[in-house]
């Protein structure tokens, strides 16, 4: 059965405006992706600044908690400790960019290690799991890459970019497609098939 739906010219455009924006963001990522993986170096500045940016948000956020705490006669000291750390941790970042990939790259390696070690232990204690060694292979990958990490951090951190340069592509044209498809079809779907 075939039904007409009824346009809603306020909801078109707001649609047609989101799908334009949807592509746009897939362009942006795409775009993104390539300049990571034919120039990593400018990758890993961004990738810098914007952990330098959040180091600085979460900051003043600390900020703003502690201030309202001590109005409210709480304690404060440990939030505006946070603050300052997270400013200074921002500070250093962009002071000295390449220190802070390589933590960062370390800080990945460690996370995969640890994050390795409880899915190895995982599949050895769940007994009723039925795909126990898939979860143990996963925590063998995970704790390969971080030894790798660990051991050649200025490669694995050269593959980590590499990686996300990949995935913002393979991101960007899903959204440019979505994009696309919700401006085609003006937000609405014309026809309701049952």
């Amino acid at each position: 059965m075939t039904v007409n739906t009824p346009t809603f010219p306020a909801l078109e455009s707001r649609a047609r405006q989101a799908g334009w924006a949807m592509a746009l963001r897939g362009v942006v990522a795409v775009i993104f992706g390539i300049i990571a993986l034919r120039n990593p170096n400018a990758a890993a500045g961004a990738f810098v600044v914007v952990f330098a940016i959040y180091a600085f948000a979460d900051g003043l956020l600390n900020f703003v908690l502690a201030g309202g705490l001590g109005r409210a006669g709480r304690s404060w000291g440990w939030y505006l400790f946070e603050g300052i750390a997270s400013i200074a941790l921002g500070i250093v970042a962009l002071a000295y960019p390449s220190a802070t990939l390589l933590a960062l790259v370390l800080l990945v390696g460690l996370r995969a290690v640890v994050l390795g070690i409880f899915e190895l232990g995982a599949a050895f204690s769940w007994e009723q799991f039925d795909s126990r060694w898939l979860l143990g292979l996963t925590g063998v990958l995970s704790i390969i890459l971080g030894v790798v990490l660990f051991a050649s951090p200025v490669a694995g951190g050269l593959a980590l970019l590499w990686t996300i340069g990949v995935y913002a592509i393979v991101f960007g044209v899903m959204l440019i497609g979505v994009g696309v498809r919700v401006v085609r079809t003006d937000g609405h779907e014309a026809v309701v098939r049952h």
